[in-house]
């Protein structure tokens, strides 16, 4: 497929996209809160800078797009048509970073949430909910909700 915009359209479009303070970010942002939690925004001290820091729980809480991050099994993790090996080499770097930043983490003895996009969908905040105040009470990340 074709791009049909020209490098420095596609430069400018792309500049847009935002590394932090992103809308699902801010979701769970304004959830944590609610929940009554307070939090650090991207610690850079720590491996992979987390979104949310919990530092006297040793807790943290990355908020991953699902494009960007490739969440497995998820329609939001598409491949663009044009470029697809750059895309691929990409979202592999991400990955791995991704998953490095995780293991650094544990080992430095924190406990490591994930919040994907796809689950901020209206309908499924309640069980987003119900998953950060387990993990932030007991270190339990799952609550089966997809």
């Amino acid at each position: 497929m074709i791009d049909f915009l020209t490098p420095d359209q596609r430069s400018e479009v792309m500049s847009r996209i935002r590394g932090k303070d992103t809308s699902p970010e801010r979701t769970v942002r304004r959830l944590v809160y609610s929940l009554g939690y307070r939090f650090r925004l991207h610690q850079k001290r720590l491996p992979g800078t987390p979104d949310l820091v919990f530092s006297s729980r040793r807790k943290v809480i990355f908020v991953h797009g699902c494009f960007w991050h490739r969440h497995e099994g998820c329609k939001r993790a598409s491949m663009p048509a044009s470029r697809p090996e750059y895309w691929a080499e990409k979202f592999r770097r991400n990955v791995e970073r991704d998953i490095a930043a995780e293991e650094a983490l544990r080992k430095l003895g924190w406990a490591v949430l994930v919040v994907w996009q796809c689950e901020l969908k209206t309908g499924n905040i309640e069980c987003v909910s119900s998953k950060v105040s387990r993990f932030l009470e007991t270190g339990a990340n799952s609550c089966g909700c997809r």
